[in-house]
Formats: C-alpha cells, sequence, structure tokens
C-alpha cells in the first residue's frame, strides 16, 4: 500500500469516523460474548453437548480465521466506504438469520454470516485509526476503543442473562439489530475513504494456503475439544494439514514481490514481542469468558442472568481502565504496564484454580476484576507498541497479522480450555463410587473448571517472560521498510 504524508490525518474528520467504526465495533463484540452465557441455556434448549456448543465460538473464529488474512488485501482493493458498508451488511444479515434460528445447525449458519462481518470490521477499523490518529496520540486513541469495545463483552452477558430469563435467547440478536442499522446509515453519512486504492495482484495460490493453514489449525483445535479429543484421526490430519499449508504460505509469501501480507513485518522486533502478547493474552481472556459462565451456571447453579451479574463489574473496569492505560502507554511506554498486567491475570488465574461448587460471589467478582484490569494493562499497550514499530505502508499487513492471530489464538484457547475441562472433569468421575450423583457431577465439573484455570496461568507465566524484551517505540515514519 502506498504511504500517506505525516500531515494528512489532520484532513480526516476524524470524530464522525470514529463514531461509526465504534458502534460497529461496540455491537459486533456484543453478539460475540453475549451468546457465551447463553451456550448453557441453548444446551438444554436445543439438546446439544458442550463440545457441540462450543462451535458456535469456534466457527465464528474459524471464519475470522480464514477471512481476515484476506484482510491486508481487501483494503488495497476496495475503498474504506465499501468495504464498512459491506460489514455492516454482512452483520445485519447474519444478526436476522440468527434471531430466526429454529435449530442449531440454522443459528451456526448465521454466526457464520455475522463474522464475515466482522472479519471485514476489524481489520478496516484498526488501519483507519493508525491512519487518521497521528502517532503520538495513538495510545489515547487505541485506549477509547478499548472502552467501547470491552464494555461490550462487560454487559453483553448481564443483558443476554436478563433476555434470556424474561424473553428468548433468539432476543439477543433482535436487540443488536437496531443499532447495525445505525452503525451502518452512520457510515453512510459520515465514513470517508481513508486508504488508498492500489488494487494489486490477487495470488489465487495465496488465499488458498492461507484458508487450509489458518483454517486447518482452529479446525483442528476445535475438533480436540470434541468427544474424540486429540488421539483423532479428524483432529491430526486437520492440525497437520494447516502447518503444511501455513508453511507453504509464508515461503510464498517471503518470495513474491507483492505478497498477500508482507511477512517482512516480523523483521521488526517488538512488532513480534506485540504479536505473541496479543497472542497469549486472546487464548487467556476467550477461555476464560467462555469457561466462567459455564462454571457459574452448572457449578455454581446461577441462573444465566445472574452469570452476567457477577461478570459485569470486572468488564466495565476493564472498559474504564482502557483511556486511562492509553494515556499512561503514551506517556510511559509500554513495558511498565505490561509486566505488571501478567502478573496480576497470573495470579487471578491461580486463585480461580481453587475454585469450588461453594466459592463466595465476592471471591468471584474480585478475581474476575483483577483479571480484567491485569488484561487491561497488557493487550492494547502491546498491540499499540507493536504496530507502531512498522512503516507506514506495512499498517494493513500488520493488522491483518495481528487480528488474523488473535482469532487464531482464541480458537485454540478456548478449543484448549474446553478440552481440559472436558478430560478433567472425566478423570474425576472414574474415582467415585456413583457417577450419576449430582453431587459428584458437580464437583467433576468444577475439578475441570479448575484444571483450565491452571492451563491460562501457565500461559500467562510464559507471556511474563516473553514481556521483559519489550522496549519502547519511537514512532517517526519515513517510510523505513527493509523492503527485501
Amino acid at each position: 500500500m502506498t504511504g500517506k504524508g505525516p500531515t494528512e490525518p489532520r484532513q480526516f474528520k476524524t470524530l464522525p469516523i470514529l463514531i461509526s467504526l465504534l458502534i460497529a465495533g461496540f455491537i459486533g463484540m456484543f453478539s460475540e460474548t453475549a451468546l457465551n452465557v447463553a451456550l448453557s441455556d441453548l444446551m438444554n434448549v436445543l439438546q446439544i453437548t458442550p463440545s457441540t456448543a462450543q462451535w458456535l465460538t469456534t466457527a465464528y473464529l474459524l471464519t475470522l480465521g480464514i477471512l481476515v488474512p484476506i484482510s491486508g488485501l481487501l483494503l488495497q482493493w476496495f475503498t474504506t466506504r465499501q468495504l464498512f458498508i459491506a460489514a455492516l451488511c454482512f452483520s445485519i444479515a447474519g444478526t436476522i438469520l440468527a434471531g430466526m434460528a429454529p435449530n442449531f445447525e440454522f443459528l451456526l449458519t448465521a454466526r457464520v454470516v455475522q463474522a464475515m462481518g466482522t472479519a471485514l470490521l476489524l481489520p478496516l477499523m484498526f488501519n483507519t485509526i493508525l491512519i487518521i490518529i497521528p502517532a503520538e496520540r495513538r495510545g489515547a486513541a487505541m485506549g477509547l476503543i478499548g472502552l467501547v469495545i470491552m464494555v461490550a463483552p462487560a454487559i453483553g452477558p448481564t443483558i443476554a442473562g436478563l433476555l434470556i430469563e424474561s424473553l428468548s435467547w433468539h432476543w439477543i440478536f433482535w436487540l443488536a439489530l437496531p443499532f447495525l442499522v445505525i452503525a451502518l446509515i452512520s457510515g453512510i453519512l459520515f465514513m470517508q475513504n481513508v486508504t488508498e486504492v492500489t488494487k494489486p495482484k490477487i495470488d489465487i495460490l495465496s488465499i488458498i494456503l492461507s484458508s487450509f493453514g489458518f483454517g486447518g489449525i482452529v479446525y483442528g483445535f476445535s475438533s480436540a475439544g470434541e468427544s474424540e479429543g486429540w488421539g483423532s484421526s479428524k483432529v491430526i490430519i486437520a492440525i497437520a494439514i494447516g502447518v503444511i499449508a501455513l508453511i507453504l504460505f509464508c515461503i510464498r509469501q517471503l518470495t513474491m514481490k507483492q505478497p498477500m501480507i508482507n511477512l517482512r513485518a516480523f523483521k521488526f522486533p517488538m512488532f513480534v514481542v506485540g504479536v505473541l502478547m496479543v497472542f497469549i493474552c486472546m487464548m487467556v481472556i476467550l477461555s476464560s469468558m467462555l469457561i466462567l459462565p459455564m462454571y457459574l451456571q452448572q457449578g455454581q447453579g446461577y441462573t444465566a442472568f445472574k452469570a452476567g451479574l457477577l461478570l459485569l463489574p470486572g468488564g466495565i473496569i476493564n472498559g474504564l481502565m482502557s483511556p486511562v492505560m492509553g494515556r499512561l502507554f503514551d506517556k510511559y511506554g509500554p513495558k511498565w504496564l505490561v509486566i505488571p498486567g501478567l502478573v496480576l491475570v497470573a495470579v487471578s488465574l491461580w486463585f480461580f484454580s481453587s475454585i469450588t461448587a461453594t466459592s463466595t460471589v465476592i471471591f468471584v467478582i474480585v478475581l474476575h476484576s483483577v483479571l480484567m484490569i491485569g488484561i487491561s494493562m497488557i493487550m492494547m499497550p502491546a498491540q499499540t507498541n507493536g504496530i507502531n514499530q512498522l512503516p507506514l505502508e506495512y499498517y494493513p499487513d500488520g493488522t491483518a497479522i495481528m487480528n488474523t492471530l488473535q482469532q487464531v489464538a482464541g480458537a485454540i484457547g478456548t478449543a484448549l480450555a474446553v478440552s481440559i475441562m472436558t478430560s478433567g472433569s472425566k478423570s474425576y468421575m472414574k474415582t467415585v463410587a456413583d457417577p450419576a450423583d449430582p453431587l459428584n457431577m458437580g464437583a467433576a465439573f468444577t475439578h475441570g473448571v479448575q484444571n483450565a484455570f491452571i492451563f491460562g496461568m501457565v500461559m500467562a507465566i510464559a507471556g511474563l517472560v516473553i514481556a521483559f524484551f519489550l522496549k519502547r517505540v519511537i514512532v517517526s515514519h519515513k517510510s523505513q521498510a527493509p523492503m527485501h
């Protein structure tokens, strides 16, 4: 993509563009996380197992994992307005289909259509903000995005719980629909074209390799969460195909003059550290946001609404902390935020690993709040610092890489967490005299949940080791990309 001059951001009507993007991003995140608290309810209504219900999250992530890598190419082929309107149309169509869904298969299809909208929107949002916001104010701007995008997951489970209790799970989608329509109208009125359409050559083989690579890995890990486990031929073949396709994809990108994703972005060390931080963070946050509502409803016996209410304080704190962390990042850089953040995440997950069916409400709220504060200290500073090191023409590639690996990390994290939880529950049941006893079933489920949180803690400790390599990037964009 052709770089733009350093003075150009001032020519854009920043606020209307931001508002359009943030409304769409907010509802996208709301739809994604609101369904988590409904999973237990959906298991009963649709007569499906936890591993099948997990596919409502996994199919979403699988679609993102396949489509987001192509986003860097799409950003150079279509205008900002075209992509924004297309993203909202997919989101609206998926939401209407989900609201009407009579069974699991129909709902799963609707989630895929929704994900197609999100796959276009996420990279577009980050890339647009990187262009219209000057580098010295970028931390604060990304903090504002964090506020909006993290408040959605915070209120999502609570509103979803209330809707499930009073109406039905279909209303999670009907509630989101008017806001998506507002975002579409806002985009039509205010969205400006901020990127330059260069129409690079489309390499079909790169798209095929990328789809099989990321898709195979996400599908393989997700299938491992099902009853057949890690030893099944389906899991092994899917992951093997994914790894081989990804290796071939990387080789092809590095030998092309106009690659689909310019992997030379990985020549910038802080970008690499940022990618690793975001990867670990997404594994922890998405696995926790899937396991916690299930524990509260099945382990503690709470309603969907009460489970959502218990997760509300932590989510709101995370949202409120994001702008604060953005300003602190602009002032002090990433290291002194990310390292303490990872310590908080690791400690909270260690305490969560001792959770039982009798753990108090206060215990859960405090730990979840500490976890969310830690996440707010890691995610945005590491991501912004990494992207800041890239030259301007690498922004579409950098955002495509970051967003793709977020989805892959989410899929791997949730799949590993569910399979660890399931195997932990099964091993516990082998030790009890009466497996049909509801008390034993509850204890087995809780034991599985504890194991899943231990996995999260190990990931956070791995992130802490990597965080010591973080250095603050001083931004001076003069198109200094090492092209070869």
